[in-house]
């Protein structure tokens, strides 16, 4: 199986049209992006798919936030990594292989999407956002759905993006909305019978952009 986009190619820069964040017009280190989900396709899809479900997580997350988007400081290549949930989205139907652009996310929506839009009968989970805006009094909620890359300005590594189509023997998983990646996880064991990842990347550190 195979995932494409008219956006980005694989290894390459994720495009702002498609960020959370980009870097300002006065030359500030991040204002908000237009957020729309980039255009993806799938093919080679193997006989017997009945569902699919789709997933962009950022690898390259550090695991503390001492120096994080701190003015003359730097979050070291050295830090030890995690991940960071962009989007999760279960039960789209097996005759799903296309998104358009801005097809499930368009725009930043302040305290999050609670009903993201998204194919018939699909299910968006919980992104990472609303962790990192918790104690935000302006931006805190429950963000479902896609939001997109707005990685710390100060980091000295470009982030990596990986979008993931799995293709699954069930037509449908037992989630709700607002299903995290450990239960995504745990409902498709047992059912996947392929998948195929897009890695996009994103920066902006004015350093490595290139």
């Amino acid at each position: 199986m195979q995932i494409r986009s008219n956006d980005f190619a694989d290894g390459r820069p994720i495009p702002a049209v498609c960020a959370f964040g980009q870097p300002g017009p006065a030359g500030e280190p991040c204002v908000l992006a237009a957020n729309r989900s980039p255009h993806l396709a799938w093919s080679g899809v193997p006989a017997g798919t009945r569902s699919f479900v789709l997933s962009c997580i950022d690898v390259d997350v550090p695991s503390r936030g001492d120096d994080v988007n701190q003015a003359g400081r730097t979050v070291p290549a050295s830090l030890p990594r995690v991940e960071f949930v962009h989007w999760l989205m279960a039960n789209l139907p097996a005759d799903c292989i296309e998104l358009a652009q801005g097809a499930c996310a368009d725009g930043v929506v302040a305290r999050g999407k609670r009903t993201p839009p998204g194919p018939a009968r699909s299910v968006q989970g919980r992104n990472d956002y609303t962790g990192w805006f918790a104690g935000d009094a302006e931006m805190s909620g429950d963000y479902l759905g896609y939001d997109g890359p707005c990685p710390p300005w100060n980091d000295s590594i470009v982030h990596r993006y990986r979008f993931t189509v799995h293709a699954l023997d069930v037509e449908r998983l037992d989630l709700v909305a607002g299903f995290d990646l450990a239960q995504l996880r745990a409902a498709i064991a047992g059912h996947e019978l392929a998948q195929a990842t897009l890695t996009g990347t994103y920066t902006l550190n004015p350093a490595l952009r290139g």
